[in-house]
């Protein structure tokens, strides 16, 4: 887990859509997809639904997105 790939989930559930995530976060649609794919192996959960348009996160998704914001934001307090 890095703090590039919890900016990148945040980013999915600010915007509920993979395309505009990755161009606010200045890389490629396939680089972010890539990247959360490997969280979410990682952590054994999915995080979004991607069936739905606007993408959602699961529910599990939504308890690791609010985890993620809260580090995310201490990051940068430091």
């Amino acid at each position: 887990m890095t703090l590039t790939q919890l900016e990148y989930i945040i980013a999915i559930d600010t915007f509920r859509h993979f395309a505009k995530a990755a161009e606010h976060c200045h890389v490629t649609q396939p680089t972010l997809s890539a990247q959360v794919q490997k969280l979410e192996e990682s952590l054994g959960v999915k995080i979004f639904d991607r069936t739905k348009q606007p993408v959602l996160p699961t529910e599990q998704g939504s308890s690791i997105i609010q985890q993620a914001r809260k580090i995310i934001a201490e990051k940068d307090v430091l």
